[in-house]
């Protein structure tokens, strides 16, 4: 992972392409450049046959390089850093601060890459990419640009594992406004990687971030509960509050509240959405089920006592409680 800071001052970890994939990009590239270059001189050659040798040399070299050193340069252009082989191997030219590139940048790659990959056949760039700690060449060095992976395999995704159901919950009343951003990233990445960490360098690294946590959040982490299924409570507690602040307490279609002040229990429980009368469908009312008794109480709401006269002339609220 390469972490890369905007403009906006937002840390980026995007995935540098190694030289295996950008070596198979770079070599898809040539052959299509290639195949057009073969194509194009078949039809100028036909084309210019009555004129001399030496304006046949000129509009050779102008060809070579309008196709092999204007094309791709073109093409980065125009797709933002994605040519065919790119767009192939599922990589990207991107800025250093993570923005897509234009045709300065394009220019300075394309320039450069006529000594580094056409001259050299490839030694240079290869070198380069070998030395570099992110894989760039010398154009990407020039120009400021730099070749990441767009496409990550799923299994490589990261998940962070749910907590204990005994935690569900119990961090509800924590004060999370003072946890900065750094540290909720550093929580979520020892998450999603803790499988792959030795279980006393796990341990280790967990108490740390809990302690940290802890003092930002100004409570101690409760006796008897692990570091580990801590941070997890304390992130989905996060969460949670995040998807409340997001999409409400409630909708206009029923949703009940969700959170501490809903009426089913702890935070983030599920609370039947309650129905206003109207919404229900009139006269549907099993034979089986004897009439509300007057006075009920149905859902937290009182059912008003069946009134004198028949039931076509007052409005029915289709509502039939048990036995």
């Amino acid at each position: 992972m390469s972490e890369l800071v905007t403009g906006e001052a937002v840390a980026l970890e995007l995935r540098p392409a190694r030289l295996p994939s950008r070596a198979l990009a770079v070599l898809l590239d040539l052959v299509a450049a290639m195949a057009v270059y073969v194509v194009v001189t078949i039809a100028l050659v036909a084309a210019t046959a009555s004129l001399d040798e030496a304006a046949q040399t000129a509009i050779s070299i102008a060809l070579f390089v309008l196709v092999l050193v204007g094309g791709p340069i073109l093409v980065e252009t125009l797709s933002h850093g994605r040519s065919l082989g790119k767009m192939a191997c599922g990589l990207r030219v991107v800025r250093d601060d993570g923005g897509p590139i234009r045709f300065r940048h394009a220019l300075v790659r394309g320039l450069i890459g006529v000594i580094e990959i056409l001259m050299t056949l490839g030694v240079v760039a290869c070198i380069a990419s070998l030395v570099s700690a992110r894989g760039r060449r010398l154009g990407d060095v020039f120009a400021g640009t730099l070749v990441v992976r767009e496409r990550v395999p799923v299994g490589q995704t990261g998940f962070v594992p749910p907590p204990p159901p005994w935690l569900a919950g119990r961090f509800s009343g924590l004060d999370l406004s003072a946890v900065p951003d750094g540290l909720w990233l550093a929580v979520r990445q020892y998450l999603t990687r803790m499988g792959q960490l030795d279980p006393q360098v796990g341990w280790s690294m967990a108490e740390r971030l809990a302690a940290d946590l802890a003092g930002r959040t100004g409570a101690p982490v409760p006796p008897g509960v692990p570091p580990a299924a801590y941070l997890a409570a304390v992130v989905q507690e996060r969460q949670a509050r995040e998807a409340r602040r997001a999409f409400g307490h409630g909708s206009a279609g029923g949703g009940g509240p969700v959170g501490p002040a809903g009426p089913a229990g702890p935070a983030g429980a599920y609370v039947p959405p309650v129905y206003p009368a109207a919404a229900v469908a009139p006269d549907v009312r099993p034979a089986a089920y004897p009439p509300a008794d007057p006075g009920a109480v149905v859902r937290g709401e009182r059912v008003a006592p069946p009134q004198e006269g028949s039931s076509a002339d007052r409005p029915s609220t289709g509502f039939a409680p048990p036995a």
